[in-house]
This record gives C-alpha cells, structure tokens and sequence, in this order.
C-alpha cells in the first residue's frame, strides 16, 4: 500500500458509532440532507426501512429533510410499501421525461435521476433490500460530511456475510474477484477502500452533480474512480457500518456485474490515457447452463451506458436559477 493510502485510512475512516444523531444534528447548521433509496422488486425490506428512518431520523431527531424512494420499474408492490411507510416515491420513468431519453436501465440511472428530484445538499443513497438495517447507516455516512467541509464523498464499509457460508466475509465477491485487483492495478490510490462497490455513500450535491453516472452495477466504481479525479483522495472518507446483510445474487448474475464493471474500468483507462486501445471490448458475455442436450450458452449484454454530470443537463440546471 503507497505511504500516501496508509495516511489517508488512518485519517479518513471513522466508525458509524462517532456519529451519533443529536451530535449531528448540532452541526447540520442550514444543511439541507436527502435519504435516497433506489429500489426494484424490494416490497420486503424497502417499508422498513423507510419506517427506520422515518422514525429515528425524521421524527425522533430531524435530521433528514427529504426522504425519497425511486422505484425502478418495479412488479411488486414495493412503491405502495414505500409510500405508506412515508416516502416520496418516484417512478424512474417519469423523471426528466422531456429529454426523451432511452429506456436506460439499472441501479445508476435510478441513482443519476434522484438528482433531478431531491433538493438536499448532502444527499445519502441507501440500498432498499437491506436486512438488519440500522439508521446509523444514515447517521455514519453524513458525518464525515457534516463534521469537515473538506470532505465531499464518503462510503461505507462493513462485514459482508453470505447467509449460508461459514465464513463471516464471505460476500462481496465481485469486489474481491474483480473491483479490489482492478483497482490496485490501476488506481492504487483507492486501495483504501474496503468496500469500494458498497451500494451504500453520501455526498455533496455539488460533488455529486459534476460526475457522470454508469446506469448500471458499473456505477460505484465508476464514481469513486471520477470523484478521485475531481476532488482528489483526502475529499473521500468512509465508514465503519458493522455489519450489512442482503439478498445475494446467483454466480451468473454476478458475472454479468462483473463484466458491466470491468467495461466501467476500461472506459476510464481509456478517458485518462492509461491505456493505448487496439479494438473495442465485446459488450457480450457468453455464459452455460446445462440442459437435456449438454451445456447450452447463453449470452448476456454487459455494455454500460453512462448519464452526463448532472450539472451539464439544461433542464436540471435551470430548475437552479
């Protein structure tokens, strides 16, 4: 690890028990802070955890001001949930229609759009199939940002345990198999990171906002790779959460993540001249599955898309005059 990593792990990561509500309270000042959680098919767990923060954040200490669901084409009845347990639920679809944009998919898209429908300047973006949630989620993530205005970016870490496995740290298997070698290889600055594709961060409207978005599970890596070029390394922080527990992927969903992650990567080598290009990578992914007649192959598109900064899209950036 570069002597710079080791300096900046020992100064920038703090616990989610440093941060305690009514601390923070104190120091919100005229802060305004959104909850985002984006969500598909997550009618489970997105009630309770909307009810959690609500509750704990909203109404026992009110710290946050806005929360905010984006149901993401949703089959079930996750925005019904979410709207009884008190948030304000958003059809992704319906956000920015007049830029007649292509049916994106995915988590990042929903994530780029919340922009366009929140109005705080700290903006928390949680993940709405969460198990054993606690609103110290909340409260570790906004602290580094309330507590040093220096800081613009802050992510979570935590034990990752894979229900079923022995071992505590079994999840995260992308990031281990994929995201860490990658990014040790090419971005040795963020090998500090202990969950680099941790699906729960907090920023700066005003960070967030001039950085693309990777519409699909490409997206955290994607920001973290952009946010260190634009704010640099002692503007990012992360936090201590404990423990997240979640529903798991099969090994060939995790595949095609991994594939949308590396094509995430590449474009980056490429934009900052890390690498010299000979072709362009396939966005196909053949995997197997076996049937009557032996392996049969299937092929899976893994190509991302990626949204403009938002501070770039005319019609967010006249809703700010």
């Amino acid at each position: 690890m570069l002597p710079e990593v080791e300096a900046w792990l020992s100064r920038r990561t703090s616990s989610a028990a440093d941060w305690p509500a009514r601390a923070l309270l104190s120091a919100k000042a005229d802060a305004s802070i959104s909850v985002v959680l984006p969500a598909r098919n997550e009618e489970e767990t997105v009630g309770e955890i909307v009810s959690a923060v609500r509750r704990d954040l909203v109404e026992a200490v009110p710290l946050v001001d806005e929360l905010v669901v984006i149901d993401s084409r949703s089959s079930d009845d996750t925005a019904a949930r979410a709207l009884r347990a008190g948030a304000k639920v958003f059809a992704q679809d319906e956000i920015l229609p007049e830029l007649h944009e292509p049916r994106y998919d995915g988590k990042g898209e929903a994530l780029w759009k919340s922009l366009a429908v929140t109005t705080g300047d700290l903006v928390v973006f949680v993940d709405a199939d969460l198990r054993e949630f606690r609103t110290s989620f909340v409260t570790g993530l906004l602290g580094p940002l309330l507590a040093d205005p220096a800081v613009g970016y802050v992510k979570a870490c935590y034990d990752r345990p894979l229900l079923g496995a022995a071992e505590p740290n079994a999840g995260g298997r992308v990031t281990e198999l994929v995201a860490r070698p990658l990014l040790n290889l090419h971005w040795p600055l963020l090998a500090g990171f202990v969950q680099p594709l941790a699906g729960e961060y907090a920023g700066r409207r005003a960070v967030l906002e001039r950085v693309p978005f990777v519409t699909g599970y490409g997206v955290e890596l994607g920001l973290l790779i952009d946010l260190l070029d634009l704010v640099g390394l002692d503007a990012l922080a992360q936090v201590d959460l404990g423990r997240r527990v979640h529903s798991h992927q099969s090994t060939e969903a995790l595949g095609g993540m991994a594939g949308q992650i590396m094509h995430t990567a590449w474009a980056r080598l490429e934009r900052h001249h890390k690498v010299v290009p000979l072709h362009e990578p396939s966005t196909r992914l053949v995997q197997f599955e076996r049937g009557p007649a032996g392996h049969r192959p299937l092929t899976r598109h893994v190509g991302v898309a990626e949204r403009p900064p938002m501070a770039t899209v005319p019609q967010y950036a006249s809703r700010l005059r």
